[in-house]
């Protein structure tokens, strides 16, 4: 018994045992339901969306004629005998009618409402003479051009019928996140209807535009996709496939389509007065750097720094050079881009705050929005006579500096009323090098202030060291376009 007794003991499992194989059954269960989860999220087919999607998919053919002369025929040396011969054989007199030439371009479009307003890329239908869409049930029709935005790559077209067109609807892009399940619809390479997935790869992508907002997606995207939709799991049309990043010209998984946020504002001006309405400040602005804002007493690098005040909304509400914009109706600014897009997106002949860190402090503005499209530079100022001048040359900071003179002016085609300090020379290995000016350059300010002399500008360098900072802010200009440098007032390549 004591035997049988002991080996029934050591057949029951120690209470460590239990505990171990209780943990290590919650962890295989948990597994499992992440395994399921997983396999709930991602989709068994794409099948259902795209026969959903499909119908309000078009794709898009464009004709061009162009007046052209034969061409590919012999080539006799200039000044042959023979010369006269062939170029009546072969091109004609030179007064007959040039044979007109079509060329055909492929692409996609889909339709977002019932009444035929169709959206594709301008560079799609840029120059066609005629535009047709077929739609995936096989029905052709002509279609108008509402209007273009070549600086989204956004074109508007409109087709009648009789009855009403199948339609998607758009999705906010700015609920889209990286890692996102997506499909492009379109018409690649022109082979026809086709479907192609994949996953949002990166958000916020700029290529060339000021009002750029791509999404980066790996969905295979090739020719012939341009203007098609890219859209989520909810078939809602999250951008505009336009471009492709290849060193093959076919698709290597980087593709990108305008945002759908960025198209809508655009669709819906092209459809109210068939152009863009953009708002418009009247300035000139760069991105704020570390350096910069230290220089200027500046706690966080944030905000776009006017450069220029053109004549316009903002010089009328006060705005300076050397502002920084900070905030915009109501909200921050981060940088130059993103101040761009929501000073166009805010309309024209709105009167906003806009709240700008001057001279250590925050001053609001009350800008009323021009319109960008309309808006005209300045008209350049007659030259008015000035007493002669003595040029004096002198160094500091790296810098070798001249007055401006009326002869100076005159020599680089300067403005009359120009004021500020030539850069005549710059020190090798010196800060000011190193941070890019270069000869001929012209300072214009210091610290938010104008120099017209060297004394100047050591007395504004003399303010900021009272004031505890390492740098001193000068705007420069060159050719014709103004910059903000933090100097350093500590380079010590410039010590004895």
């Amino acid at each position: 018994m004591t035997i049988r007794a002991m080996e029934v003991t050591r057949a029951l499992p120690h209470p460590v045992q239990v505990m171990w194989i209780i943990a290590l059954a919650l962890v295989l269960s948990l597994t499992q339901v992440s395994l399921a989860s997983a396999q709930v999220n991602r989709p068994e087919s794409f099948a259902d969306l795209a026969e959903r999607v499909s119908p309000a998919v078009v794709n898009i053919t464009t004709t061009t004629t162009v007046a052209a002369r034969l061409e590919g025929g012999p080539r006799v040396p200039e000044g042959s005998p023979f010369e006269d011969f062939f170029r009546d054989f072969f091109d004609g007199p030179e007064d007959r009618p040039q044979r007109p030439r079509q060329n055909q371009a492929l692409g996609s479009g889909f339709v977002i409402s019932e009444d035929g307003f169709i959206v594709t890329n301008n560079h799609v239908i840029e120059r066609a003479d005629e535009i047709r869409v077929e739609f995936y049930s096989g029905l052709e029709l002509p279609a108008e051009l509402v209007g273009t935005d070549p600086a989204t790559d956004i074109a508007l077209l409109r087709v009648d019928h009789d009855e009403p067109l199948p339609h998607v609807p758009w999705a906010d892009s700015e609920e889209a996140r990286v890692g996102d399940w997506v499909i492009a619809v379109g018409n690649p390479l022109g082979q026809g209807f086709s479907v192609s997935a994949g996953i949002i790869s990166a958000r916020g992508r700029a290529l060339r535009g000021n009002f750029d907002d791509y999404i980066q997606t790996d969905a295979a995207i090739n020719r012939g996709n341009s203007g098609g939709p890219l859209f989520n799991m909810d078939g809602e049309v999250i951008g505009v496939n336009t471009a492709i990043l290849s060193p093959t010209g076919g698709s290597i998984g980087i593709g990108f389509a305008m945002s759908s946020n960025v198209a809508t504002n655009v669709v819906e001006q092209l459809r109210d007065f068939g152009s863009t309405r953009r708002g418009w400040l009247g300035v000139r602005i760069q991105d704020m750097t570390e350096d910069m804002a230290e220089a200027i007493g500046l706690e966080e690098v944030q905000g776009a720094m006017v450069t220029d005040v053109m004549e316009g909304p903002s010089r009328d509400a006060g705005m300076l050079a050397g502002d920084v914009i900070i905030r915009f109706d109501g909200q921050s600014v981060s940088d130059t881009r993103q101040l761009v897009r929501r000073v166009a997106d805010a309309g024209i002949g709105r009167d906003v705050e806009v709240d700008v860190f001057r001279g250590g402090e925050e001053v609001t503005l009350v800008v009323t929005l021009g319109q960008r499209e309309l808006a005209e530079e300045a008209a350049g100022i007659m030259p008015q006579p000035t007493e002669p001048v003595e040029p004096e040359t002198a160094e500091f900071l790296g810098l070798e500096l001249q007055p401006l003179t009326d002869s100076i002016r005159a020599e680089r085609d300067l403005p009359s009323s120009m004021e500020g300090l030539l850069v005549t020379r710059v020190a090798e290995g010196s800060d000011a090098e190193q941070r890019g000016i270069r000869v001929n350059d012209v300072i214009t300010e210091a610290n938010q202030q104008p120099v017209t002399t060297v004394a100047d500008l050591i007395e504004r360098a003399d303010e900021a060291r009272d004031a505890g900072r390492r740098s001193v802010l000068v705007l420069l200009r060159r050719d014709g376009d103004p910059r903000f440098v933090a100097l350093s007032l500590e380079d010590p390549s410039l010590e004895n």
